[in-house]
C-alpha cells in the first residue's frame, strides 16, 4: 500500500539517523526493527478514513441521516442487515489493533513512555468500537498467531471494557510532556503531546459515559474525577485541540472516496435529518446537503431542503421532486474526519449537568452546538436558541438531538449513543424489518464462523444465537 510505504520510508530515515546497527550480516536496505513511530501514521489514516467510509455506508442509513434511493431492495435503512455486514470493520480493527500493539511493544523496548501511551490509546479506540459493534469478541489472545495461538476464544465484553478503561488510566500516567515525541510528525496532532494526552482522557470520558447505565461500574464518580482534576487528567477544551484527522488531499493523505461521485451515487438525505435542520433554521444545511428540486413549467426549480423518508412504503415514483442529496464537499479533498471532537466533550458535560452531577447544563448545551457548527465552519445565528426547536428545554432528548448532528460522519457514534439512550426518536414505518426494532449489533463475519468455528459455536450457544437483537452489555 502506498500510504504504508511512504510513512515506512519516513520512519526508516529517522531510525537510520538515531540507531547504530551491527553491519555484519545485515541488509542495509531493510528496516531491522520497527520504531514506535514507524506505523503510527498509516494506522491513523487507515482507521480514521475507514471509519468515515463505514459511517456513510452503515451508520448513516441506520440512523436516518441518508437513504438509498432509488430503493431497489430492502437494505440497511429497513434494519435488514446482511450476514457479512460486519466483515469490513472487523478486519480493519483487528489488523490495526495488532499494529497498535506493535507500537506499544516497540515503545517498551526503546523505553519511550509517550509512544506506549499513544499505542494504548489507539488500541482502546479501536477495541471499544469493536465491542460496541459485536459484543463479545476475541481480545486478550487476539493477534497472537505468531505465538501459535491461531483460534482465540471470545472474551466477555464487560471484562474487555474493564481492561480498556484501566488501560486509559495507565496511558494517561505514562505521558511525559517534557520529553516530547522524537519521531516523524504524526498526522493527527503534529507531535503535540498535550493534545495526545487530552485525546486519551476524552476517549476515557466517552467510554465511561457509554457504560453509565450500569450503576455498579460507578462511571459518574470516575467521570467527575477526570473533570475535576484537569492537571492530572487534561481533556479536549477547545476546537483546536479535538482529535480530527485533516485529510489534505495530497497523496497519500486523500479522501476514502477515490471517485467523489460515489459519495452521492444513489443516495439522498433522509427526511428526519433534513426536517429537523429546517425546523432549527440551521446554517449547516448547505454544508450537509444540496437543495431539492422540482420540475415546474418544464423548468427545474429549487424548493429548499427536502429529504426522502427512511424505509418508505410504496414505489419510488410517489415523490414528485428530486430530493436533497449529500453535499460532496463533505468527502472531496481536502476534508476531515472526526475521532473525538470538542462538541462531543461539551455534550457529555451537558448530559452530566442535566442529570445533576455538575452545574451548567444549558451553557454546555449551547457551547456544544457552537462547537459542532464551528467544526463545519459555520456560526450559530444570533437568534438560534430563541427557536422553540433549539432552545434548551432541560431534557436529555434535546441534548441528544443536537449531539446526533455533532456526531455526523463520526464512525458509529450516532448508533452507539442511540443504543445507550434511545435518542433521538427515529420515525418508524411498516416497511421496516426486524419488527421495526433498531438492531443492537452486527452478526459475526462469515469468515469467523468457518475459520474459528469451534469458538464461534461456543459463543453463539452462550448468547442464544448470533442475533442482531442481542444487546451489547451496557445497553438497558
Amino acid at each position: 500500500m502506498l500510504y504504508v510505504s511512504v510513512f515506512a520510508c519516513f520512519a526508516l530515515q529517522l531510525v537510520g539517523c538515531t540507531t547504530t546497527f551491527d553491519e555484519t550480516n545485515t541488509d542495509p536496505n531493510r528496516l531491522q526493527e520497527i520504531s514506535p513511530g514507524t506505523l503510527l501514521n498509516p494506522l491513523i489514516y487507515e482507521v480514521a478514513t475507514s471509519n468515515m467510509y463505514r459511517s456513510w455506508s452503515y451508520n448513516s442509513e441506520l440512523m436516518q441521516d441518508i437513504v438509498t434511493f432509488p430503493q431497489s431492495s430492502y437494505g440497511i435503512q429497513h434494519y435488514n442487515l446482511s450476514d457479512n455486514i460486519g466483515a469490513a470493520p472487523w478486519n480493519t480493527y483487528y489488523r490495526w489493533m495488532k499494529t497498535a500493539k506493535d507500537i506499544e511493544q516497540a515503545a517498551v523496548r526503546t523505553k519511550d513512555s509517550n509512544y506506549e501511551a499513544i499505542g494504548i490509546t489507539l488500541r482502546v479506540w479501536m477495541a471499544s468500537n469493536l465491542v460496541d459493534l459485536f459484543g463479545d469478541v476475541p481480545y486478550f489472545d487476539a493477534g497472537k498467531g505468531g505465538e501459535g495461538l491461531i483460534y482465540p476464544a471470545f472474551d466477555d465484553q464487560e471484562k474487555i471494557y474493564d481492561s480498556l478503561l484501566a488501560d486509559l488510566t495507565r496511558a494517561n500516567s505514562l505521558y511525559d510532556t517534557k520529553r516530547g515525541m522524537v519521531y516523524y510528525q504524526d498526522i493527527l496532532f503534529n507531535n503535540d503531546l498535550t493534545k495526545w494526552q487530552k485525546f486519551t482522557n476524552s476517549l476515557h470520558l466517552r467510554l465511561l459515559l457509554r457504560i453509565s447505565n450500569k450503576t455498579h461500574k460507578e462511571a459518574y464518580p470516575k467521570m467527575l474525577a477526570i473533570l475535576n482534576d484537569p492537571i492530572t487528567y487534561p481533556i479536549i477544551s477547545s476546537s483546536e485541540e479535538e482529535a480530527t484527522l485533516i485529510i489534505t488531499g495530497v497523496t497519500p493523505n486523500i479522501s476514502p472516496w477515490s471517485r467523489i461521485q460515489d459519495f452521492t451515487l444513489n443516495k439522498k438525505m433522509a427526511s428526519f435529518f433534513i426536517d429537523n435542520l429546517n425546523a432549527f433554521k440551521d446554517p449547516r444545511l448547505p454544508v450537509f446537503a444540496t437543495q431539492a428540486t422540482r420540475m415546474e413549467n418544464k423548468k427545474k426549480v429549487n424548493i429548499g431542503y427536502k429529504g426522502i423518508p427512511s424505509a418508505f412504503e410504496g414505489s419510488d415514483g410517489q415523490f414528485d421532486y428530486e430530493a436533497s442529496t449529500l453535499n460532496n464537499k463533505m468527502a472531496a479533498n481536502p476534508t476531515k474526519t472526526p475521532l473525538v471532537t470538542y462538541a462531543e466533550i461539551l455534550f457529555i458535560q451537558a448530559e452530566l449537568a442535566q442529570k445533576g452531577y455538575i452545574t451548567g447544563a444549558e451553557e454546555f448545551y449551547r457551547r456544544g452546538v457552537e462547537a459542532a457548527m464551528k467544526f463545519h465552519e459555520t456560526e450559530v445565528p444570533l437568534d438560534y436558541f430563541a427557536n422553540p426547536n433549539t432552545e434548551y428545554d432541560g431534557t436529555l432528548e434535546r441534548i441528544m438531538l443536537q449531539k446526533y448532528y455533532a456526531l455526523y460522519m463520526n464512525d458509529y457514534q450516532q448508533w452507539f449513543e442511540y443504543k445507550r439512550t434511545g435518542f433521538p426518536k427515529l420515525p418508524q414505518t411498516n416497511a421496516m424489518m426486524n419488527d421495526g426494532q433498531m438492531p443492537s449489533r452486527f452478526p459475526y463475519p462469515l469468515d469467523i464462523r468457518t475459520k474459528n468455528k469451534t469458538n464461534y459455536q461456543l459463543q453463539v450457544q452462550k448468547m442464544g444465537g448470533d442475533d442482531i437483537n442481542v444487546k451489547i452489555w451496557w445497553q438497558n
